[in-house]
């Protein structure tokens, strides 16, 4: 078999410029959505929906999860017609294209409601600019994602571009992040309100990402350098393929497993300061950079160690350490741990940055060897849809771990919380008692537990088969 040329280290870093582009997109709305439209009184920023609906639901929640929703149901769908193109640029460049701009466009009109006061037309507006976002970004993101095992001709090379995308994607956090930071310059700047300077802060971040967005596109010729050859089986029998994949629905099951942990981390996390260690909520803004600092240490490290041991250990090494901090946070703020709060906190992000980066490295790099030799097995080239099914898993790892997390921290008092009046300076200072936490506890333990099925699961995954049987093929 022919091999295509390899891709070059510019072309390699051009590629990954278009995951900073998505991974700020996704962000953004993680980090500013429900802040910019449910603001607290304290910030200056109008309401624009009502607070609830739906037996009590939260708007927002209510929203999101229709997302998530539309997210899963376009996810396959996408991916299959980006494994049936047939075109001059190949089968994945041209959804980036015309995914790319849109993408971009509707994440900004999500924050560009046409009244600033509550309105149903708000609600409205919000919806569809979101729906639109999702359904241009998963055109974007699925057969971007099918581009690691098709630029990728061999395990290194797929472990370098896993690398990359993790470096970026980590730089899209640290920019989504800061558009508080950006909207202040705007402010004392140009003179405008807050709210105006959100919003144009936002606009010219995703003016940016649209900018990042298209390096790929302009960079790659991926009928040069990818073996794009569209797949002629129906949907339904592509989907059936791909979870017939006996290393696949392994990888796939430990990667809902460990999301469900991780999501329960990161949902945790504002609890595990405030409740736990009893801080102010202000720690946990402080110790998060602290974490992604970690895992930037770690991304070359984890590359390098990974050539040598393999992936497959350096995985379960990474969900090993993941299921000590998780018991760790079990005993967050008690004599068991002989530091203070703070360092508590710290050393919590500092460990966890490892796995972070092992784990935001290598499953791409895992999932692109499955699929490649999926490829050369059935002749079937699928590597989208493969992506696609891994997304939908993840997806529904993240659903649980809220719906498990939420229902857990219900149990015990957590901290109460008493305005009094300072008799020195006259001030309000708030009294803080620790009562029973042992709901936001055992949100630790039970994430351990994930951890242990995603280590049971992965540990079936048969690394060195697979990457022989990829070498015999291309010896052919």
């Amino acid at each position: 078999m022919i091999k295509k040329p390899s891709l070059p280290l510019s072309k390699q870093i051009a590629y990954s410029i278009g995951q900073l582009g998505w991974a700020t997109l996704i962000n953004i709305i993680s980090f500013q959505h429900v802040f910019f439209y449910l603001p607290p009184e304290s910030e200056g920023l109008p309401s624009l929906i009502v607070k609830a609906a739906f037996w009590g639901l939260s708007t927002i929640g209510v929203i999101a999860a229709l997302g998530r929703l539309w997210d899963a149901i376009t996810d396959p769908l996408v991916a299959n017609k980006s494994d049936q193109w047939s075109s001059r640029w190949g089968r994945r460049i041209p959804f980036l294209a015309f995914g790319g701009a849109p993408a971009a466009l509707f994440c900004a009109l999500v924050f560009f409601p046409p009244d600033q006061t509550e309105t149903t037309f708000n609600l409205v507006w919000m919806t569809i600019a979101l729906i639109l976002f999702y359904l241009f970004l998963t055109i974007y993101v699925t057969p971007y994602f099918a581009l690691i095992p098709e630029l990728g001709h061999t395990a290194e090379e797929r472990l370098n571009l896993s690398t990359f995308i993790s470096v970026t994607y980590a730089l899209g956090i640290a920019v989504a992040a800061n558009v508080p930071q950006f909207a202040s310059i705007l402010q004392e700047g140009f003179g405008l309100s807050k709210f105006q300077s959100f919003q144009y802060a936002i606009a010219m971040l995703c003016l940016f990402s649209a900018f990042c967005m298209y390096f790929p596109v302009f960079a790659i010729d991926e009928k040069k350098y990818c073996e794009s050859v569209p797949s002629t089986v129906p949907f339904f029998e592509s989907l059936k393929m791909t979870f017939k994949n006996r290393d696949f629905v392994y990888f796939a099951f430990s990667d809902l497993s460990y999301f469900l942990a991780v999501t329960m981390l990161s949902t945790g996390i504002n609890y595990y300061v405030t409740q736990l260690l009893n801080e102010d909520i202000v720690l946990a803004s402080q110790i998060l950079p602290v974490m992604l600092l970690s895992s930037f240490v770690c991304y070359p490290i984890v590359n390098f160690i990974a050539r040598k041991i393999g992936k497959k250990r350096l995985v379960l090494l990474g969900f090993f350490i993941f299921l000590i901090v998780f018991i760790y946070i079990f005993f967050l703020g008690s004599d068991v741990i002989p530091f203070s709060p703070k360092i508590q906190a710290y050393l919590l992000v500092i460990v966890a940055g490892i796995p972070m980066a092992i784990l935001g490295i290598l499953p791409n790099a895992v999932l692109a060897d499955i699929a490649e030799l999926d490829a050369l097995k059935t002749g079937s080239r699928r590597e989208a849809l493969f992506y696609a099914a891994r997304t939908l898993m993840q997806k529904f790892g993240q659903t649980l771990a809220v719906l498990i997390f939420s229902s857990l921290i219900l149990i015990g008092g957590g901290i109460r919380k008493e305005e009094k009046i300072d008799p020195v300076t006259q001030k309000k200072v708030i009294d803080r008692e620790r009562s029973n936490l042992i709901g936001v506890q055992i949100t630790g333990p039970v994430a351990a537990g994930f951890c242990l099925v995603a280590i049971f699961l992965f540990s079936k995954y048969r690394e060195r088969e697979t990457l022989e049987e990829i070498e015999k093929y291309y010896k052919v």
